[in-house]
């Protein structure tokens, strides 16, 4: 794989976020309408610095570095960024309108359990763990891979996740099909 087109992945990647970004605005007006309340927003700006510097490194490295593209990494860590993309869209689609890249919890519905969460609890941050992790094996970007998986680490483990389950618990019905 060219540097060209790599780089062109990392902008369609980019691209991919912007879409997000609309459809997280629409979900959150969804969510707001039914008395949704946010949480955890304190992190929200450290994960958008980090997400988008992802990319920024992705491409940096790969420029800067003149990192190779190794096909015996680079395809295997390819079909790990693509099936990480099918897995972020299964949980958005799944989700549907209380999909968010915001923590917004809607009162009263119970926890989703169709989809990816009838397996996993946080399916969507499988898909960023993984997606961290290849998007910048893919034409060998190794720092940026490691530095970008230990930082999203402190992030989703230390805030995200607990602000998430926090957040969940507040908003869950008392006699709830939810999961424990």
């Amino acid at each position: 794989m060219s540097v060209t087109v790599y780089l062109l992945l990392i902008g369609a990647v980019g691209l991919e976020r912007l879409v997000e970004l609309v459809v997280s605005a629409r979900n959150a007006a969804w969510s707001f309408a039914r008395g949704g309340t946010e949480h955890g927003r304190g992190h929200f700006p450290a994960m958008v610095a980090l997400h988008s510097a992802l990319l920024l490194a992705c491409a940096g490295e790969v420029l800067v570095a003149d990192r190779p593209f190794i096909p015996a990494l680079g395809w295997p860590a390819l079909a790990v960024a693509l099936a990480s993309q099918v897995l972020r869209w299964w949980c958005i689609a799944t989700l549907g309108p209380r999909w968010n890249t915001r923590v917004i919890v809607v009162p009263g519905l119970p926890l989703v359990t169709a989809g990816p969460y009838r397996f996993l609890r946080h399916p969507n941050y499988v898909a960023v763990v993984a997606e961290g992790l290849a998007l910048p094996l893919v034409h060998t970007a190794w720092v940026t891979a490691l530095v970008f998986t230990a930082l999203n680490a402190v992030l989703l483990l230390g805030y995200r996740i607990p602000a998430e389950e926090r957040a969940l618990a507040l908003g869950r019905p008392p006699q709830s099909d939810a999961r424990p």
